[in-house]
């Protein structure tokens, strides 16, 4: 079985995206990745937001409702405002830490208080950061042990490595962190990133992730799928056992 814990829609010309490129700049639908999944025997994924928008949200869940092969829905709430109120049918939440200007931001009250409640309601937060974020990554983690967090892209590795690694093996170290093994065929040394990050987490704790259409970048979903093996763990087991999904 496979399960794909990262994947995406969107539509550019109803929503901006600023962090967008042109070769990404089109509609992508269920329609788009049906055919793939299909072809490479994906049974199910988790479709994840892509801009801070709870209106995004909503409709990534009600996409979910009308799309068999959607398991689940990682959204988007505000940290700082009222979040429980905006969990209904999620299995996670995310926001992207990675385009804060302050490298602390998860760090400050009122966003630990909206993680904390995440947690009290059973649902995952994941990561996304990079370098500079890690240190309050790492700290967020151990202030909240009873929440469930996933490392998203492995923290997108830098090519030059040495702060990345201390602080992602860190993460590794405490045990409420899994990772996704995403976002890899556009970013430096896929194959070395799979290698290491299965080192320190372990197949259990590690989750396949297309990060499509992302990944049509560079070789497509094929690539994606190729790099990070064919261990049951991190094929399915670790994204359904994390999420609470229900694969039938």
């Amino acid at each position: 079985m496979i399960v794909d814990a990262h994947q995406h829609f969107w539509d550019p010309a109803t929503a901006d995206y600023p962090w967008m490129t042109d070769d990404l700049r089109r509609r992508y639908g269920p329609e788009d990745i049906a055919p793939l999944l299909d072809e490479y025997g994906v049974r199910g994924t988790i479709v994840v937001q892509a801009r801070h928008s709870f209106d995004e949200t909503r409709e990534l869940l009600e996409i979910a409702a009308a799309t068999p092969f959607v398991l689940g829905v990682v959204g988007w709430v505000d940290l700082t405002g009222d979040v429980v109120g905006g969990l209904d049918g999620l299995v996670g939440v995310r926001h992207q830490v990675e385009d804060e200007p302050d490298p602390g931001w998860l760090l400050r009250d009122d966003v630990q208080r909206g993680i904390a409640a995440i947690g009290e309601a059973g649902l995952v937060f994941d990561l996304l950061v990079r370098e500079a974020q890690l240190p309050a990554a790492l700290e967020t983690v151990r202030r909240n042990p009873g929440t469930k967090f996933v490392l998203d892209h492995v923290a997108k590795r830098p090519a030059e490595d040495g702060a990345w690694a201390e602080g992602v093996a860190a993460l590794a170290d405490l045990p409420n962190v899994t990772c996704k093994l995403s976002g890899l065929v556009t970013a430096f040394d896929a194959e070395g990133t799979v290698a290491r990050t299965l080192e320190w987490f372990g197949a259990d704790r590690c989750m396949f992730g297309s990060d499509w259409p992302v990944c049509l970048l560079a070789g497509g979903y094929g690539a994606a799928l190729a790099v990070v093996g064919d261990d049951a763990n991190v094929l399915a087991g670790t994204a359904i056992r994390t999420y609470g999904l229900e694969v039938t």
